[in-house]
């Protein structure tokens, strides 16, 4: 069976179980952290007498719901405990298999960018592994040294590591293998949060418990601590795993700008619905959030190209040749450099070039996000063609 085809089907596979398993993650960890700031101290003596600190009704599919929360743990350990880890780490390893069959065992085209670095595929691999682990290490350094001192200095100072990574791989890496793995060092971060922190933490307590000792505060506090810091980089890292198909964000020269501002305004809108679940509008920070966003898409418009004359333009005879040694290996009916057609273009006829003929002039000429990594070496003389034969008309 073709080796092309296989990869589309693993990938095709993981993508979907990736998705599956992020949304249990995701979807547990927003309710976690939004029943974390909705509860309400108990009223009940017997509640208090049981060491209950907070308490929430609530009423979803027909049923009525009354979970607590205990300041510490319950006097008594239940026989039947749920863990809530292998939605993270379920989430973890779908998407370190689906990068190693997307971009690691394609790197020459997915992650190489000789404009960018000379790097050889196995260099480019070595530099996302080593963002993957180099990124925890220094998220966990900060969290150790600064979080009881000053958690702004924290969060300003690990904002500046982010950035300064994007940096680093949008000069080393295709844009989108940069932006991929800011994500994915994120992601590596918060599963990092779960094994490294919030299990043993709360192994720990249930230790303490069946021995029958009080469990030490410290645990619980340092889990929450990073639960939530969890909480504030999920918007980014789902920015960072969608952004390869926009490749208007990561094609723009100064992209780690573009991408720490996007992380950014997802921060900010995040902290929003955080206070809101507290009963904080704070609407000044969903507003500061959409005016970054607003300004980013405001910079990355593409500069409209002027119609001209449609005598002195190139005809569709002057640009089918260039379509056809730099587009056509990816972009047929029977493409040689990937399994299928990328996003179900082709350039392979007259008729399929003029149905295409925007996608063109905006992929290859305005945004220069194609050939992927300009790997067929279009120049940009031949961009140039392709511009002023869509400044005609694309006749």
């Amino acid at each position: 069976m073709d080796s092309a085809y296989l990869i589309e089907v693993g990938s095709m596979l993981l993508r979907w179980l990736h998705l599956i398993v992020g949304i249990a993650w995701i979807g547990s960890s927003f309710y976690f952290v939004w029943l974390d700031n909705t509860l309400k101290a108990p009223s009940d003596p017997d509640l208090i007498a049981k060491g209950v600190g907070g308490e929430l009704w609530a009423v979803h599919g027909g049923g009525f719901y009354n979970p607590q929360k205990y300041l510490v743990a319950p006097k008594n350990l239940p026989n039947d405990l749920h863990w809530f880890k292998w939605e993270a780490y379920s989430t973890w390893i779908t998407g370190f298999f689906l990068i190693g069959v997307l971009y690691y065992s394609q790197a020459a085209t997915y992650m190489v960018d000789p404009a960018k670095a000379a790097l050889t595929p196995g260099q480019a691999i070595g530099v996302g592994l080593a963002t993957l682990a180099g990124g925890w290490l220094v998220y966990d350094g900060l969290c150790r040294l600064l979080m009881k001192r000053s958690l702004l200095l924290f969060a300003a100072l690990y904002f500046i590591f982010v950035i300064a990574v994007a940096y680093t791989l949008t000069h080393l890496l295709s844009g989108r293998a940069a932006f991929l793995h800011v994500g994915a060092m994120i992601a590596t971060t918060m599963s990092g949060n779960v094994f490294f922190w919030i299990i043993p933490g709360q192994k720990t307590t249930v230790a303490a418990m069946q021995r029958g000792e009080t469990p030490d505060a410290i645990h619980g506090q340092r889990a929450k601590q990073r639960s939530v810091h969890n909480n504030y980089l999920t918007l980014p890292v789902l920015f960072c795993m969608i952004s390869n198909h926009y490749a208007f964000t990561y094609s723009h020269p100064h992209a780690w700008a573009v991408l720490g501002l996007i992380i950014l305004a997802a921060v900010l809108i995040r902290h929003f619905f955080n206070l809101k679940h507290k009963g904080v509008f704070a609407w000044q920070y969903p507003l500061a959030g959409g005016a970054i966003l607003l300004g980013v898409f405001i910079w990355l418009a593409p500069t409209p190209i002027k119609l001209a004359e449609a005598a002195s333009a190139p005809q569709l005879a002057a640009v089918q040749p260039i379509l056809q040694a730099r587009c056509v290996a990816c972009h047929s009916a029977t493409p040689t450099l990937m399994p299928a057609a990328p996003a179900g273009v082709f350039l392979d006829t007259p008729e399929h070039i003029r149905t295409n003929a925007p996608r063109i002039l905006i992929q290859a000429v305005q945004l220069k996000a194609m050939p992927l990594g300009n790997i067929t070496a279009m120049t940009e003389p031949e961009r140039q063609t392709l511009a002023a034969w869509a400044a005609g008309g694309y006749r």
